[in-house]
């Protein structure tokens, strides 16, 4: 029987209905002034998607470029709901969304089992938001393609690495990393740690950006250490709070999206 991930914040952090969900994405898109090439990799916010959608599509704008071309995507984001130590994935043979169900690329998973810190643990994808956010903009922008979805707990950015340097071969194959910013700073300050955050990234520097720069650190720097290697370059597309987009500006949450090419 087929072991299908089923949505755990749909109504909550997007909206639960096929087509609402499908106008509020490609407006979203419609809206993200970006151009430029097809990217190698992509960071991208996790938040609810009147907080950080238009900044999640400034980066999905550029990968409906590969449309026809990606046929894998490995999607890494931070475990919000239980502590474990390593990356874990998932027994499901699919995840579902609104928009349909996408199948788990099983061939990768079977190619970093091998590494000790990999593991299954279904408990750390079944209730996670920060994987499941991004789907409906993958849905949109692309065309078939398997997931390889990937929950961070107690883990290094190294092991992040170990796993995209097995995994990310050709032109096929997209990385997300799945990260917020800065978490309920005043707006001032929140711009401020997110701009050296932004020039970190920029600049490729992950001992720049420690656990209060983003939540999604583990993965974001285990992408940083991996475009050193790799000579990618990374530039920001984007870069706002939830007080630019439908919140107040006492407490904020920030967002940003880059590339990596």
């Amino acid at each position: 029987m087929t072991n299908i991930r089923r949505p755990a914040v749909a109504g909550l952090f997007y909206p639960d209905d096929e087509p609402r969900l499908r106008k509020m994405v490609r407006e979203f898109l419609q809206d993200a002034d970006t151009a430029g090439p097809l990217p190698k990799a992509i960071i991208a916010p996790h938040a609810g998607y009147i907080y950080s959608g238009p900044i999640a599509a400034s980066a999905y704008a550029l990968l409906r470029e590969g449309r026809d071309l990606i046929r894998r995507v490995i999607l890494v984001g931070p475990s919000h709901r239980i502590g474990f130590h390593g990356i874990a994935v998932s027994h499901s043979d699919s995840y579902a969304t609104p928009l349909g169900n996408i199948p788990i690329d099983r061939t990768a998973i079977e190619k970093i089992l091998d590494l000790p810190f990999v593991k299954r643990l279904d408990e750390a994808h079944s209730l996670e938001h920060s994987l499941e956010v991004h789907l409906p903009f993958l849905q949109t922008v692309l065309d078939r393609f398997e997931l390889l979805p990937l929950v961070t707990g107690f883990a290094s950015p190294s092991q992040v690495t170990a796993v995209l340097e097995r995994l990310s071969d050709g032109s096929e194959t997209m990385t997300v990393i799945s990260s917020d910013l800065s978490h309920y700073h005043d707006y001032a300050t929140a711009r401020r740690l997110d701009r050296a955050t932004s020039a970190a990234i920029e600049r490729l520097r992950p001992e720049n950006i420690g656990d209060e720069s983003a939540c999604g650190r583990v993965a974001l720097n285990g992408l940083l250490y991996y475009a050193l290697r790799n000579g990618l370059t990374a530039r920001t597309l984007d870069l706002r709070n939830s007080g630019d987009t439908a919140g107040g500006k006492d407490r904020v949450v920030g967002y940003g999206s880059y590339v990596f090419e």
